[in-house]
C-alpha cells in the first residue's frame, strides 16, 4: 500500500454514462489502465491526499461488523464489499473496499487481499479472517472480532482519560501559579512597597517567590519541561519504552491500571483465537504482532519460547513475573480440565471489567483531590495578596 496512491476519477462508460469514484494505483498510467479494464474512459483524474488518521480502529471495526451482517444476510463476500464501498463516506476506504472486491472477483481470498493493507488491517484481523475462511464461519469471526476491538478501544480510551485528567489539572494549576507569581503579584508588590510597614510573613514569602519567578522564568520553564524532554526525544527508542513500561508497572495505582489493560488485551486476543480454532502458540504469535510495547512483546516472545520448549502454559506465565496469581491459577486449571478457552475468556472478562472499574474509581478519586490541592494553592496566593490590605489603613494613618 505504501507504493500506491489514491486517485479520484470521473469518466464515461461504454454506454456513455457518467461515473465517478476513487481507486488505488502506483501512478497515473496504471490508474488509466485500471479504468480502461473496467470499461471506463477517464475524463478527469487527480491524485488525492491519503490521511493516516482515517486508518482508525473505529472505521475498520464498523466495516468488519457491517460485512458480518451482510454475510449473515446471504450476500456474497464480493457483493458485500462492493456495497460497503459505495456507501462509505471516506474516499480512501471506498477505494480500498473496491480494490478488495475486484481482487475477490479474480479469485484472491479476503485474508490475502487484506495482507496488502497493513496500515488499515492489523495482523489480528488477518488471523481471524483467515480462520473464518478455513472454518466456514467468516461472519461469526468478523462479528466477534468487531466486538472485541470495540471493547478494547473503549477500555483504552477510558484508561487514557483516567491518566490524562490529573496531568491536565496539574499543568493548569502550575500555569496559574506561575502567571500569578510572574504577572499579578509584582503589581501588588509595587503598591505595598510604597508604604513603610512590615508585611506579613506569608505575603513576604510569596513576594520573594514572585521576584524569583520574574528573574528566572526561563530556568523555571526549562525545569518544568525537562521531565518531558526524554519522552519526546526518545519516544521511539525501544530501551526508553521498556523503561517507561517498567516504571509504570511499579507505580501503585497506575501500575495496576496499565497491567490490567495489557492483560485484558492479551487474554481477549487469546480467547478470540482459541474460540476460532487457532492453536495456542499461533495465538501467541498473533498477540505479539498486535502488541506495540517492546517490554510486553518480549514477555509474549519469551512465553512462546518456553511453551514451545515443553513448559506448561501456567509455568511459563509464572516465570515471566508479569501475570497475576489469578491468571496463573485459572490457566493451570484450564490446562488440567481441558477448558482453557473458557478460562481465557473468563480472564479476559475479569481484567476488562476490573480495569474499567479501576479507571472510573481513579477518576472519581482524583477529581476532588486535585480540586482541593489546586484550591489550596490558589487560595494561599490570594490570601497572601490581600492580607496586607488590612494593615494599609494603619500605615496610611501613620504616614498622615
Amino acid at each position: 500500500m505504501a507504493a500506491n496512491q489514491l486517485w479520484r476519477w470521473r469518466g464515461l462508460t461504454l454506454q456513455a454514462e457518467e461515473r465517478y469514484g476513487t481507486l488505488w494505483a502506483p501512478n497515473r498510467p496504471e490508474a488509466l489502465v485500471s479504468l480502461q479494464q473496467q470499461g471506463i474512459t477517464a475524463l478527469t483524474l487527480r491524485r488525492c491526499t491519503v490521511r493516516a488518521a482515517y486508518w482508525q480502529t473505529n472505521w475498520r471495526c464498523e466495516i468488519i461488523e457491517q460485512l458480518a451482517t451482510l454475510l449473515h444476510a446471504g450476500l456474497t463476500l464480493s457483493d458485500g464489499l462492493e456495497m460497503l464501498a459505495r456507501q462509505h463516506p471516506i474516499a480512501q476506504w471506498q477505494a480500498l473496499l473496491g480494490t478488495l472486491s475486484q481482487r475477490l472477483a479474480e479469485g484472491v481470498s479476503l485474508s490475502d487481499g487484506l495482507r496488502q493493507w497493513p496500515e488499515a488491517f492489523p495482523p489480528l484481523y488477518l488471523a481471524m479472517i483467515r480462520t473464518g475462511e478455513i472454518t466456514g464461519k467468516l461472519d461469526i469471526c468478523c462479528r466477534a472480532l468487531a466486538q472485541q476491538q470495540k471493547s478494547q478501544q473503549a477500555m483504552t480510551q477510558k484508561v487514557k482519560k483516567a491518566l490524562r485528567y490529573p496531568c491536565i489539572i496539574l499543568l493548569l494549576a502550575i500555569a496559574v501559579v506561575v502567571a500569578m507569581l510572574g504577572f499579578v503579584l509584582p503589581e501588588f508588590t509595587a503598591i505595598y512597597r510604597t508604604f513603610n510597614t512590615p508585611l506579613p510573613v506569608l505575603t513576604q514569602v510569596v513576594m520573594n517567590m514572585a521576584d524569583a519567578v520574574k528573574l528566572h522564568y526561563g530556568l523555571i520553564a526549562l525545569f518544568l519541561t525537562l521531565p518531558f524532554l526524554p519522552g519526546i526525544i526518545l519516544k521511539n527508542n525501544p530501551r526508553w519504552q521498556r523503561l517507561q513500561a517498567r516504571v509504570a508497572l511499579s507505580l501503585p495505582v497506575m501500575g495496576n491500571l496499565v497491567r490490567g489493560q495489557m492483560l485484558s488485551h492479551i487474554f481477549t486476543v487469546l480467547s478470540l483465537t482459541q474460540s476460532a480454532g487457532i492453536a495456542f502458540l499461533k495465538g501467541l504469535e498473533t498477540v505479539e504482532e498486535t502488541v506495540t510495547q517492546p517490554l510486553w512483546r518480549e514477555v509474549i516472545s519469551r512465553l512462546h519460547h518456553d511453551i514451545s520448549q515443553g513448559s506448561p502454559i501456567w509455568q511459563a506465565m509464572e516465570n515471566s513475573q508479569v501475570f497475576t496469581p489469578l491468571c496463573i491459577q485459572l490457566v493451570r486449571t484450564g490446562e488440567a480440565s481441558g477448558a482453557l478457552d473458557q478460562m481465557l475468556q473468563n480472564l479476559s472478562d475479569y481484567h476488562s471489567e476490573k480495569t474499567h472499574q479501576l479507571a472510573e474509581n481513579l477518576t472519581s478519586l482524583l477529581e476532588p483531590m486535585l480540586l482541593v490541592v489546586t484550591g489550596a494553592i490558589i487560595g494561599t496566593l490570594v490570601v497572601a495578596m490581600y492580607l496586607p490590605i488590612f494593615h494599609l489603613g494603619d500605615a496610611i494613618s501613620g504616614a498622615g
